[in-house]
């Protein structure tokens, strides 16, 4: 008989589990969990199934178009505002509990669910009433990211730009740019992001995961970017990436996703070593973690490995989350004070690391 054993865990495993974190690139109906989903698809019996093994099945992505086709499969299912508010507060729920995130900008697509019948008022009061339970019971900080879906083109970009300054709370913070790269060129989106912008909305585009630089230096040029979304294909740019350096611009970097999605062929060809030794500033994220088949604490155990990095060097890409966030000044005071404390915490253990310094 052949006995299986589990792998052995991360020596960093235990550190990162309980180090306090930033979450700064995770998707609102990206984060919903099988059991959120199998809960949603029972509530809405169709196309998605209820059923564990049928979910397993459901979530194994040949390729960027078949997850952006399941993706939409699952947001298809929140069709009323009692699902928002029970996805929303489910989602900071396994943030603040499993992965000790404390705070977290959560992208949204409010489009795709006013298209589905909930009317945005609706869509907004419910992820607010989720927010502030959120912060309540689980001690997790929620900010909001309208995105527009890519794919919807013009009439998408226009209904969330109106959503997001017409029925606007104090915690929407940013305005992105999702779904897939191909085919959607940045540029047509210039007035959107200059509007958003010009109401104080931080711009936060995806661009350079399944395009190449150019895609990048549109965002940037063009959407006036202050952080990337993925932004990987700048590893093949050394003039973008001195650029990104200079100007201090980060990426929002998710390794699993990007071999989830066949962006990179897996994560010993993941470019985010390069980047780094380019002097670009990196925050560690989880995307669209159930999907993906891992979670925040995952990608900062496979970036430990990639960086080479010791207990300390996974603190400072923990500060350096904090850093690039756009939380309020005080959430971003106590966040950095807790993260010091679990690395002073630390000191004088043993060096886990597998050789290499700190960031």
């Amino acid at each position: 008989m052949t006995v299986v054993t589990a792998p052995d865990p991360h020596p960093l495993a235990a550190f990162i589990a309980t180090m306090p974190k930033a979450e700064l690139h995770v998707h609102h109906v990206g984060s919903a969990s099988m059991r959120m989903v199998g809960e949603l698809a029972a509530r809405h019996p169709g196309t998605v199934p209820a059923d564990p093994e049928g979910l397993r099945s459901f979530y194994e992505f040949r390729d960027f178009a078949h997850f952006i086709e399941v993706y939409l499969a699952v947001v298809a299912l929140i069709r009323t505002p009692d699902d928002v508010r029970y996805l929303t507060y489910e989602i900071a729920r396994d943030l603040g509990t499993e992965q000790r995130v404390r705070y977290a900008e959560l992208t949204c697509t409010p489009y795709t669910s006013v298209l589905a019948g909930v009317p945005i008022e609706a869509y907004t009061e419910a992820i607010e009433d989720a927010r502030v339970a959120a912060e309540r019971d689980f001690g997790v900080v929620l900010r909001w990211i309208y995105d527009i879906p890519g794919e919807s083109g013009i009439p998408a970009a226009d209904a969330t730009l109106g959503y997001a300054l017409d029925h606007r709370t104090d915690a929407l913070i940013g305005f992105g740019l999702g779904g897939p790269e191909i085919g959607v060129p940045r540029p047509q989106f210039a007035p959107h992001f200059e509007r958003a912008r010009a109401a104080g909305l931080r711009s936060v585009p995806h661009a350079g995961e399944t395009t190449g630089p150019e895609t990048i230096w549109d965002s940037l040029r063009l959407l006036g970017a202050e952080r990337i979304g993925h932004g990987i294909s700048a590893a093949s740019d050394p003039a973008l990436m001195a650029h990104l350096a200079e100007h201090d611009i980060p990426l929002e970097v998710c390794p699993s996703s990007n071999v989830a999605t066949r962006a990179v062929p897996g994560l010993a060809e993941h470019p985010l070593e390069t980047l780094v030794a380019a002097g670009v500033p990196v925050t560690i994220n989880s995307d669209d973690p159930p999907m993906f088949g891992t979670t925040l604490n995952r990608e900062y155990e496979i970036a430990a490995d990639l960086l080479r990095l010791d207990a300390d060097g996974v603190s400072d890409l923990a500060r350096s989350a904090v850093r690039y966030s756009f939380a309020p000044d005080d959430v971003r005071a106590r966040l950095s004070a807790e993260i010091d404390a679990h690395a002073e915490a630390r000191a004088g253990g043993p060096n886990d690391a597998p050789g290499a310094p700190s960031l």
